[in-house]
């Protein structure tokens, strides 16, 4: 466990904690039933901004090799981020004009549901993801894949071997890099001169407004405005020149990042700015709230549930993932009220969720067992999983969204 004293882009000291929910199990480290649960390692969790350059980041981080040695999140078990993914690369090929002649790198590609697009168009690509059981699956369906952390160093190896691209992606890792400094000088160095990185992440003007807490857990160490990573791209001679609001992952920001001077900025990336700033991003009382609206939104559900279980309704829930972990180990909401969890994802169906120690099971146990409430853990595909499980509700089936405040649909 490290502990930060500084912030991780500037190296300010002045570091204003808004958020502690307490000791956590690793997130996506799913124990299996005969392991020694009760041995089941727990760290800090708390959240503060920096009050030099607004960087918003946890205070403790796990070792990534800790974290991402075995990894259980595989895309492509969401049909919403297999769509995102083809939308995305129809995009890029087209404002990039990318081609037979491109190159084209993906940092944490993960199981290669994204550059699949990139190996049928005939484009190079190469993927870079640093969970070995994920690159091989990757590697198996055909996409070419370098199973490394990203930093300095293997952005060398890349140029050595490949030489500089004209796209480099990334999705949903950027906030998962604890050495913000030597990611970016990865990417400054891997990018052709009149290249474009773009990066996907979970946006912070969500993450306050729609209390989107549950996205805080051990590897997602950052929570990105655009205030806060323009100085960041700057020290290593890069700077934002274009930002699109997507509506993915309860709303993402997508940027684009290229070599000081050589893109024109949008209107589109001076507007977010203007925005930021009038919601007051730059300012301490942006934050100071929070955490009593955490705390809010916890006496909500606990007395939903609670409710609904005193009245002898089942309940299970949907979606074994992070920001579920975070949810139900925070607001203490585990066996006793929950009979189960429904997963897609057949890497972490038979294991058990962290800290609340809940089987995992195949959705088809929704239909199966028909709990009266389910909660929706994976909120952020709530439409996709309400059309899956259809025939659930029409059996009479109920699913309770948590957040931003506790709906039933």
């Amino acid at each position: 466990m490290n502990k930060s004293h500084s912030c991780r882009s500037c190296g300010s000291s002045h570091l204003r904690r808004f958020l502690d929910l307490g000791n956590q199990p690793l997130a996506n480290n799913l124990p299996r039933p005969d392991d020694a649960l009760d041995r089941e390692p727990r760290f800090p969790l708390r959240v503060a901004v920096c009050e030099s350059c607004r960087l918003v980041q946890i205070e403790d981080t796990v070792p990534p090799v800790t974290l991402f040695g075995e990894y259980l999140y595989f895309s492509s078990f969401s049909d919403a981020m297999v769509r995102h993914a083809a939308e995305a690369v129809v995009v890029h090929t087209g404002s990039c004009n990318l081609g037979v002649d491109s190159f084209v790198v993906e940092i944490a590609s993960n199981d290669g549901y994204l550059l699949k697009n990139f190996v049928s168009a005939g484009i190079p690509c190469l993927g870079v993801e640093p969970a070995a059981n994920i690159a091989e699956v990757a590697v198996a369906s055909g996409v070419p894949t370098l199973c490394e952390f990203f930093g300095v160093a293997t952005s060398a190896k890349v140029v050595a071997e490949y030489g500089q691209a004209d796209l480099i992606l990334g999705n949903n890792v950027f906030a998962h890099a604890p050495d913000i400094n030597d990611f970016i000088g990865g990417m400054a160095g891997l990018l052709k001169s009149g290249g474009r990185i773009v990066l996907e992440f979970p946006y912070l003007g969500n993450f306050i407004d729609n209390i989107e807490f549950d996205t805080v857990y051990h590897e997602h160490v950052f929570y990105f405005s655009v205030l806060a990573l323009a100085p960041a791209f700057a020290r290593h001679g890069l700077e934002i020149f274009d930002v699109t609001l997507l509506d993915i992952h309860g709303g993402s920001l997508r940027l684009s990042v290229g070599h000081a001077g050589v893109h024109e900025k949008t209107v589109a990336l001076q507007e977010l700015v203007g925005q930021e700033k009038a919601a007051g991003m730059d300012a301490d009382y942006y934050y100071d709230s929070f955490s009593k609206q955490v705390e809010h939104l916890r006496t909500q559900l606990v007395e939903l549930v609670g409710e609904l279980k005193e009245a002898g309704h089942s309940l299970a829930a949907y979606g074994a993932s992070a920001k579920g972990s975070t949810l139900l180990n925070f607001f203490g909401i585990g066996q006793g009220t929950l009979d189960f969890v429904a997963d897609r994802s057949t890497y972490k169906q038979g294991r058990l969720t962290p800290g609340t120690h809940l089987p995992i099971v195949p959705p088809e146990a929704l239909l199966e067992r028909m709990p009266d409430y389910t909660l929706l853990l994976t909120w952020n595909f709530a439409k996709e999983i309400l059309l899956q499980q259809d025939a659930y509700r029409k059996a009479g089936g109920k699913f309770i969204i948590p957040l931003p405040e506790p709906t039933i649909v």
